[in-house]
């Protein structure tokens, strides 16, 4: 009986200490495999285990925290390394003003405000557009109703308008993650689901976040932004850093525009140092994807033309700030007309807030490459899609 008891003891261990699984082929005996189980081994403290520890088993908490840690995430969140650009870029010795008309109203220049009150004597007229922003000195009310002066001594009827104050950021070492903004209101989810539920949290557009996973569910990409938070790709525009250059760039040194993001980042020395949104041409005009370089710097530019047969979107725009010519008509420029960035808007150029533009082109020197890219591929290629007119 003892022999039988012990015999029974020692095949007891032998399974809990070893997992045998049978297989059979058709026809053929069965054989067993034995595998290795981690029996006796304890459970690590709660913390992050990149390497796999030999005395323990990094189980529950612990790999909860490593899976997290894998994709930049701890506890507490760690900053973005990065700040805005000194506030003093957004200084601009100058003052615009938009021409609110009526369909088909064309717009006039007189010698004083009361001619102009009046609507008689016109010195000079505009044509007929859709865009039209000037620039002016002083400003006068008449019934409310607001009257600019250009640098000619001129007078038109045109509201004084502010340009957005966004800024984009200075990255002061190499990010551990992707970054981006909130494009949009938004309530992140707490899985990356429509089914999900709701975060008690609103995120305004402009807000940075970090991105520390990314899944593609329900049709769309959806982006981790903190722990039980997931906002998707309509709310979001991301910056995942370069490793390295994009073919034919050597020095280390250059400007991409990411037209799927609607972002531009500047790398010197291969390494991201600043980023921030964009807006840039919408279909048909888009913005061409290639590799170019820099070829003139203008302080100010003033944009005016028409694409249609009849003119009858003829766009005028006085003293663009901060322009850089780099594939014929397109440049890179402040954009003192629009109010968001994140998204398709331009005729072909690359729409930048004051501030950024101002910021970039202080850093930039012509020769500097520009690499314009779309991940999507839905940007045309073929060079002959792209005509030599106009662009803003």
């Amino acid at each position: 009986m003892r022999i039988k008891f012990r015999w029974l003891i020692a095949a007891t261990l032998f399974l809990i200490n070893i997992s045998t699984v049978y297989a059979q082929d058709a026809g053929e005996p069965f054989y067993p495999r034995y595998e290795e189980t981690f029996e006796g081994m304890p459970i690590c403290a709660p913390g992050i285990y990149l390497i796999h520890p030999a005395d323990c088993l990094p189980m529950g908490p612990s790999q909860t925290l490593t899976n997290w840690a894998k994709k930049g995430l701890t506890l507490p969140l760690k900053p973005l390394p990065a700040s805005h650009p000194d506030a003093s870029y957004l200084d601009l010795d100058q003052r615009y003003a938009k021409l609110n008309l009526p369909p088909g109203v064309q717009a006039a220049y007189y010698p004083d405000i009361e001619s102009a009150v009046q609507g008689l004597g016109a010195v000079s007229t505009l044509p007929i557009g859709e865009t039209l922003y000037v620039a002016y000195k002083n400003v006068s009310y008449y019934e409310g109703n607001p009257y600019v002066q250009n640098e000619r001594g001129e007078w038109l009827r045109a509201s004084p308008a502010e340009f957005s104050n966004f800024q984009g950021l200075l990255l002061n070492r190499p990010p551990e993650n992707d970054f981006g903004w909130i494009v949009d209101l938004a309530n992140p989810r707490r899985k990356p689901s429509y089914n999900a539920l709701i975060v008690n949290e609103q995120l305004i557009p402009k807000t940075v976040v970090q991105v520390y996973d990314r899944v593609e569910a329900a049709g769309t990409t959806w982006y981790m932004i903190g722990l039980g938070k997931w906002v998707e790709r309509r709310y979001i525009r991301v910056v995942s850093p370069r490793v390295s250059p994009p073919e034919g760039i050597e020095n280390g040194r250059w400007i991409e525009i990411n037209l799927f993001e609607q972002t531009l980042t500047v790398y010197e020395d291969s390494r991201l140092m600043f980023a921030t949104l964009i807006g840039s041409g919408y279909d048909p005009y888009y913005t061409q994807p290639g590799l170019f370089p820099i070829r003139e710097k203008k302080e100010f530019e003033t944009m005016t033309g028409a694409f249609e047969a009849g003119k009858a979107d003829y766009y005028l725009l006085e003293n663009v700030p901060w322009t850089m010519y780099y594939d014929g008509p397109r440049a890179l420029h402040g954009a003192y007309w629009r109010v968001k960035f994140g998204y398709e808007l331009s005729h072909g150029c690359v729409n930048i807030s004051v501030g950024d533009a101002h910021w970039l082109y202080d850093w930039a020197v012509v020769g500097d490459w520009v690499y314009v890219w779309d991940p999507s591929g839905k940007t045309p290629t073929d060079p002959a899609f792209y005509q030599a007119g106009l662009a803003f």
